[in-house]
Formats: C-alpha cells, structure tokens, sequence
C-alpha cells in the first residue's frame, strides 16, 4: 500500500497543472499558425472578375485578312495557345491570304498558316515572337498538381468570351468580354442540316451573343482564367433565321492543336477521325461527276463524265464544263473542289458557276 504525504500531492498537482497549461499554450501556437499559413498575408486579396478578364485579353488577338466582299468581314479573333507565337483560331476565308496578327498591346506581325484541321473548323497560325502571355492547353488529367487538367464545365457554369467582336480593337485596345453562362451541351449535327459547318462534335451553347462579326476564334474562359472552349463561327439556321452561339470545348481541339504546334499534324484531316464523319459530306459521287483525271499539280476541275440519273445530270451539267466556283469561292484545281465538297453537309444544295464554251452559267444542284 502506497501512503502518499501532502507534500507530494501538492507537488504532483502543480506539475500536472503546469504541464497542462504548457500543452495548452502549444496547441494555441499551432492553431495560430495553421490560421495565419490558411490566411495569407493580411494585404493579399482574390483576383476580382476585371482582373481574370484582363489576364484573358492579354492572350487574345485580333486577325485581320481576307474579305470585304459582300459584305464579309475582313477580321477575327484567336489566342495564344505557346510561348512560342502559335496562335488558335477558327478556319474561315479571313485566313485566304497570310493574316496581320495585332496582339494585346497593339503590336502587328505578319503570320504564316502553320496547320489546319477543316473538320475541327480549326487553324493555327506562327507570328515571329516569343514570351508573350497564353492559355496552357489542359493537361491529361493524371497529376493532381496539374493546374491546366480540363475540368469539363456543366450546364450552368458562368464564362466570360473574350474576341474581337465587331472589329473594335484595331491597335492596343484589349478585346472584348461578354459574361454569360453555358445553356446547354450538345452535338452540333442537331440541327439536320440546316447550320452550315462541316463539325458534327459537341459543343457548349452559350447564353451569351457569340456569333457577332469577328468573334470567331475567340476564347471562351472559366471563371478562375481557365481556357474552356473556342469561339465559333457565325452561324444560322437557314430555315428559321435563328443564330446559334456556341464554342467547341478545348478538350476537342487539344490533341489537333498539339500535333500543329509540334509539326506532327497534316492539313489534310484524318480519314479514321470519327468527327469528320465523311459519309455526311459532300463529294464527287454525291453529285454523280467524274473529272478528267488529275494528273497536274492543279488539274482544272473539267467535267469528264455526268452519271445518268445523278444530281449533276438533273442539274444538266455536261462534258467538258469547266467548274469555277463552288458557293462562291474560287476553285483553283480539283483538290481545291474537293477540299469545299468536304466541308458541306450531303444534304445542302451546291451552287456551281461553271465556263461552258465562252458562256459563264451558274447551277444549283439539289441533293
């Protein structure tokens, strides 16, 4: 049996309750630090929505080009996509001739077509600069540190569009915002026919007015700063008149844009690729005409042979007409006709204008 003396419970006492108060003190300090380390500095503040944007418009640049003819626009927008110059846009007729590229602070440099991806409705253009600020492309989403992993936004979700709409931002004027959400995710061929565009992929419908002149190329960004999506073209139902906004998700283009930029991605598109979807575009078949054969560098597109019975031959296109335009671009050889046949849907009209002797005619041919 232990007898224990005052003397030693006093002693015991106070020990255990200095201790304690000593374990509590430690515990106060790292709470503290936890705060203060949780906290930050005390005179740091969150990134506000005009300084995302801001960031955003440094990466974005205005296209100037092709056009002015019936009233199409001579400009769009792109983003830097390397530190290297690259630049990501939509493929449209601005890109015919070499395009000026005029960056956020006002800069202008003459770019060069590097790639292009017609399915995607996707070109990438090179201007001779290098450091400027851009959008990282998303990484493949196995490494957690990964800061550019695609996180695929949902229905709902905010955006800013960030292009040079209306071609307001001529010199060091930053391009334009719009805020708006995404309404819906869907595959563009839900329009049967009507839109066109050669893309049959998903895309975010936007709750905002993206189809203004020149915003094609744009980029549509997260609220965080992240790239999401490109703008795309400019489009309508012919039926109804009703305009579509819509971007095509980064996740789409990422691996097109990747192989442009590293040399490894043809401009003619990959047969196996699922988004082409050939069978619903047109080509020489579809509109039952067999050409000379093409043996030159440019073979002129001449009409050797119209199957019987075919749309050509409804549309009475004979032998030896020479076709010249298709939906009034230039056909300068038959890789050229059959590069347009491609980007239109098998179940669009197809307006030639053809030379026949010394006569110049346009045909329609009906699908």
């Amino acid at each position: 049996m232990i007898t224990w003396k005052n003397n030693d419970r006093k002693s015991i006492g106070t020990s255990a309750a200095t201790l304690g108060m000593r374990a509590m003190t430690f515990v106060a300090l790292a709470l503290g630090l936890v705060f203060a380390w949780s906290a930050g500095p005390s005179n740091a503040q969150p990134p506000t929505m005009h300084d995302l944007a801001r960031e955003a418009q440094k990466r974005v640049v205005k296209i100037y080009g092709a056009g002015g003819k019936r009233g199409l626009e001579a400009y769009q927008s792109g983003f830097l996509v390397s530190p290297f110059g690259h630049v990501a846009t939509a493929w449209s007729y601005v890109l015919d001739v070499e395009p000026i590229v005029v960056t956020d602070d006002g800069r202008r440099f003459d770019s060069k077509i590097v790639g292009f991806q017609p399915a995607l409705e996707l070109a990438v253009l090179k201007i001779d600069v290098d450091g400027l600020e851009y959008f990282p492309l998303p990484g493949k989403g196995d490494d957690p540190a990964d800061s550019t992993t695609w996180i695929e936004p949902a229905i709902g979700d905010p955006v800013l569009a960030v292009s040079n709409l209306f071609g307001v931002a001529t010199g060091n004027e930053p391009a334009s915002v719009m805020q708006g959400t995404i309404a819906a995710v869907a595959r563009l061929d839900a329009g049967r026919g009507n839109f066109k565009t050669p893309y049959r992929g998903k895309v975010f419908v936007l709750d905002l007015i993206a189809n203004n002149p020149g915003a094609a190329g744009g980029a549509l960004v997260a609220p965080d700063g992240r790239l999401v999506a490109m703008l795309g073209k400019e489009l309508r139902d012919s039926e109804t008149g009703v305009w579509l906004n819509y971007a095509i998700p980064i996740s789409v283009i990422k691996t097109a844009v990747d192989d442009i930029v590293a040399g490894r991605e043809s401009v003619v598109p990959d047969e196996s690729d699922p988004i082409l979807d050939r069978d619903r575009s047109h080509n020489l078949e579809t509109l039952g005409l067999v050409l000379v054969p093409d043996v030159l560098e440019k073979t002129p597109a001449f009409v050797d042979e119209v199957i019987a019975k075919s749309p050509g031959a409804k549309s009475e296109l004979r032998p030896d007409d020479l076709l010249l335009m298709i939906n009034g671009r230039r056909i300068d050889g038959q890789a050229s006709l059959k590069d347009q046949l491609r980007r239109i849907d098998r179940r669009d009209k197809v307006q030639l204008t053809i030379q026949r002797g010394t006569q110049i005619i346009p045909v329609t041919i009906q699908p």
